[in-house]
């Protein structure tokens, strides 16, 4: 058994176009992929692939699921083979063992760590807005950047109160355990063992994951004093890597993929800059070296990268060897360098997202043109300078994947260099050769000291058993589609107002009516629906919505079958006559919008229990003809059925016959 922390990592990195496209052709559409479908015949692509949702789904044959469950269905593959296929692409050890009671105790905390980051985001926020202390210097610094009420809250951005136990008392005070406070490293123990906090009188920017939980902070002092760092961040833990995490990208994804295209800065204020200007598919690698971990979360959404400088020519070249893994990795890179004195936050504060825009379209430059011209600059006449920076631009070049990008490149650089184009390609090849010879000779013996995995037999799918019907899934697409919308307000008993979502109408009537799904598989998601809804604290879970805590947990299920039926449901399209249809017509007319989501939700479970009624009645109606006497309780019950039939009916406006 791979332990549940692997998992997660595991399928955090895969990038599920680089999976797919491995076996398949797959062409650009959009923000999504498309090809003829590998798991039956057709000539016209209906096989869609989701980078960003991390899906695929093919609106032929119905099939579709995550990463894995790709592997395990075109490549016969077990769900712990296929986890370990791509913990290989992506160079994640894997140790499969059965999971002590140790192990269990360790995910357990990595869960606690988490729900403690969530508290503790909640008191900075919570201190910034209702604080005096965080209004007069929190605020105020944000006010001073330039930073909008809108965006301190989209990045939830915070406050450490300066007295130096504020939040490890509060913490400790709340129920949280001294031991989570210390290994998330918001809390720090003195030798008297009396805890003090990290980021005490500093403001607080978040670190929140690719799935939207708050896993590490920034803390910016505010104080003159030379000796104090200008920044701390989280140390690593077992929920934080730096090198596994780009600041900004949980809100920066969807413009990402829709855009086709990332900026990659240094720091948290140049992300949200730029962000506040408009432009949204900004990321940065927090004043870290970029990883090869970064460079794949960003490849899951674009392979075009634009690398902003500020001018400072030792930052530069600090950067070009990140720059360089950008390139093996295939991406298309370019830089853009910023006026003298400005960086991106603070040109993005001077420019609005039009003017940004229009700077970069004029100052976006390919990278090895842009690396060419900085080392010839520093290298002047000076012959032995020149050859260093042919051989350095040689040695990006040779990292490029693709060799007819290689090739348009060396002819450039032949030119620019003035070197003989066949004296680049050459240098070129024996730098490729030596890295291959390289890498077999890791590979075998990697090889040498593993054995080959055992075949396992293909978990199967049950998404098309006998008890499948359109009702069924038409219900709970409703409630995984939609489920924390509002569906509309009512007063309790005390004439206190509240909010009735259709998650909780529809678990609601239907366990008061005793009635439930009859699709196993549909049952079984509906039921974990209702329990992981039960689990969600929003005080805890202050950094992650739900709607987001289920779709992570139903698309990485670690049942393959339920990932597959939750990736169907989730990506079928608009169901005609089912009331969604007319929602997606006036959708800008927000009354009208809850008019018809109540009205839809409404017609969708009275055509359920329209089909269950009018089953029984059927089977009652059947029932009483093969009696010789019939019985007057048998005649009440069909009376009372055909009933209910007909009341379903005339709301369904059908006419019963």
């Amino acid at each position: 058994m791979i332990d549940q922390a692997t998992v997660s990592r595991i399928m955090e990195a895969a990038n599920i176009a680089d999976i797919v496209g491995e076996f398949v052709t797959l062409r650009k559409r959009g923000v999504n992929y498309v090809a003829c479908c590998p798991f039956h015949d057709e000539k016209t692509p209906s096989f869609s692939v989701s980078p960003s949702k991390g899906i695929f789904k093919c609106f032929g044959c119905g099939k579709a699921g995550n990463a894995a469950s790709f592997l395990m269905e075109h490549e016969r593959l077990s769900y712990v083979d296929a986890l370990k296929y791509i913990a290989k692409k992506y160079g994640i050890p894997v140790e499969e063992k059965e999971l002590t009671p140790e192990q269990i105790r360790l995910n357990n905390d990595r869960e606690s760590m988490m729900v403690v980051s969530a508290y503790a985001s909640k008191f900075f926020i919570d201190a910034l807005h209702h604080s005096e202390e965080g209004k007069a210097i929190g605020m105020s610094y944000f006010k001073e950047r330039g930073f909008t009420k809108t965006v301190v809250e989209k990045f939830q951005l915070g406050y450490s109160p300066a007295k130096r136990s504020s939040f490890s008392d509060a913490a400790i005070a709340a129920g949280y355990k001294s031991e989570f406070l210390e290994r998330t490293g918001l809390s720090i123990k003195r030798d008297d063992g009396a805890l003090f906090d990290r980021f005490a009188g500093r403001v607080i920017f978040p670190v929140i994951s690719l799935s939207g939980r708050v896993i590490a902070f920034g803390g910016r002092t505010l104080q003159t004093d030379k000796k104090t760092a200008k920044y701390i961040n989280s140390p690593e833990s077992d929920i934080y890597q730096k090198r596994n995490n780009l600041y900004g990208l949980f809100l920066a994804k969807q413009a990402i993929s829709k855009t086709d295209k990332c900026y990659l800065v240094e720091g948290y204020t140049d992300v949200i800059s730029m962000y506040q200007a408009g432009i949204e598919n900004v990321v940065a690698s927090s004043g870290t070296s970029l990883t090869e971990e970064q460079i794949k979360l960003i490849k899951r959404f674009t392979q075009n990268v634009t690398v902003l400088f500020d001018g400072d020519a030792a930052g530069i070249k600090a950067s070009l060897r990140g720059i360089d893994m950008l390139l093996s990795q295939g991406m298309n890179i370019k830089v853009a360098l910023l006026p003298d004195g400005e960086d991106p936050d603070s040109f993005a504060r001077k420019n609005n997202a039009e003017q940004f825009h229009s700077f970069l379209d004029t100052a976006e430059q390919d990278f090895l043109s842009f690396k060419i011209k900085l080392l010839l600059g520093e290298a002047k006449n000076d012959p032995l300078k020149k050859a260093e920076v042919v051989h350095e631009v040689v040695r990006s070049i040779a990292v490029i994947p693709d060799r007819i990008t290689r090739s348009i490149y060396a002819a450039e650089c032949s030119k620019a260099l003035e070197v003989e184009e066949g004296v680049l390609l050459a240098e070129i090849a024996n730098i490729r050769k030596e890295k291959l010879t390289a890498e077999k000779v890791e590979t075998n013996r990697e090889r040498e000291l593993s054995e080959p995995p055992e075949a396992s037999p293909v978990i199967p799918s049950f998404v098309s058993n006998i008890f499948c019907n359109d009702q069924e899934k038409e219900l709970l697409m409703y409630v995984l589609k939609h489920g924390r919308e509002e569906l509309f307000k009512d007063v309790d008993q005390e004439g206190t107002e509240q909010i009735i979502h259709v998650d909780e109408y529809i678990i609601q009537d239907l366990v008061n009516d005793k009635l439930e799904l009859q699709n196993l598989q549909y049952r079984r998601i509906f039921e974990e629906y209702y329990r992981e809804m039960s689990k969600y604290n929003p005080q805890e879970n202050s950094a992650e919505s739900p709607e987001l805590i289920l779709l992570k947990y139903f698309i990485n299920h670690e049942d393959p079958a339920v990932a597959s039926t939750a990736a169907n449901l989730l990506t079928d399209p608009l169901m005609q006559g089912s009331g969604i249809y007319e929602i997606s017509k006036i959708w800008n007319a927000h009354a009208e919008v809850e008019i018809n989501m109540a009205k839809a939700v409404l017609k969708a479970i009275a055509t359920y229990k329209l089909k269950i009624v009018g089953m029984a009645r059927h089977k009652l109606s059947e029932r009483i003809k093969e009696e010789v006497n019939e019985s007057e309780e048998l005649l009440k019950n069909f009376s009372e059925l055909n009933e209910q039939y007909k009341l379903l009916a005339a709301y369904l406006e059908r006419v019963v016959c």
